[in-house]
């Protein structure tokens, strides 16, 4: 498994530092502090961070042609014996082929930053502690004995912040800011049984490392028309024409 980790990663980072992609900022101008801190914040557990947000606000592209995929990490468990590690079972949907994964998360790297944006008017500037950003590898197998299935593999980035009560949060202090996004997965997917991959990316507001011209909003989520026939035609007119019937399906629980 670590050797595919690896590769995925190299993949991964390919995508990340290229000059076309928008929103692979995912502390949006805030400065990181360089020491790792993993030891420290082991100690906390993120579980809750990876399945708070409702699953509407979840968007994702696989492949090249930014085809719609949903997903929907339903429970994380720490593992008790390691630390670093988080046991994951969650729900894809790609074009309403619903498919069970199992798999993991694995702690790589934990940072501060320099804390220099508190939201709106600083409003929680006296109510926090310190907030960082955690680093890690996931590799999640759908079940074999669905159609179509395969693994999803790569790097998630994750925003947190621990506050006066010493409570671990998952860090929305700048929801509103333009270019918000959290939870971010950025990596691969691999259908069984074949060799090449294709990119897979979903994150909680924003699709994270995507090409600038398929997402044309500034301050929110607007899919460009041209790839509506990939899946994003409901969210559109959901959400950027306020219609009703396209809101009951974006907010239907298709993982029940």
């Amino acid at each position: 498994m670590k050797t595919i980790l690896s590769i995925i990663f190299i993949v991964h980072s390919l995508i990340v530092f290229s000059q076309n992609t928008c929103h692979n900022d995912i502390l949006n101008g805030e400065k990181l502090d360089a020491e790792n801190k993993t030891s420290l914040f082991l100690t906390y557990d993120f579980s809750d961070l990876w399945t708070k947000t409702d699953n509407y606000n979840v968007l994702g592209v696989l492949g090249n042609d930014f085809q719609r995929i949903k997903v929907k990490i339903l429970t994380v468990v720490k593992n008790t014996n390691k630390p670093d590690e988080y046991l994951v079972y969650g729900k894809s949907n790609v074009k309403n082929n619903v498919c069970d994964f199992v798999g993991r998360i694995i702690v790589e790297k934990i940072q501060e930053t320099k804390r220099e944006q508190f939201g709106v008017d600083n409003q929680a500037k006296d109510a926090i502690k310190t907030q960082g950003i955690l680093i890690a590898k996931y590799e999640f197998f759908e079940n074999k004995n669905q159609p179509h299935t395969g693994v999803f593999a790569g790097q998630v980035q994750t925003k947190w912040y621990i506050n006066k009560d010493n409570q671990l949060k998952y860090d929305d202090i700048n929801l509103l800011s333009d270019g918000y996004f959290n939870n971010a997965f950025v990596g691969t997917w691999t259908m069984y049984n074949a060799s090449k991959s294709r990119i897979c990316q979903w994150a909680d507001y924003r699709v994270p490392n995507i090409p600038c011209e398929f997402d044309l909003g500034t301050g929110e989520f607007s899919p460009n028309e041209k790839y509506f026939e990939k899946g994003w035609q409901s969210y559109a007119k959901a959400f950027l024409s306020n219609e009703e019937q396209a809101k009951n399906e974006e907010f239907a629980e298709w993982w029940r």
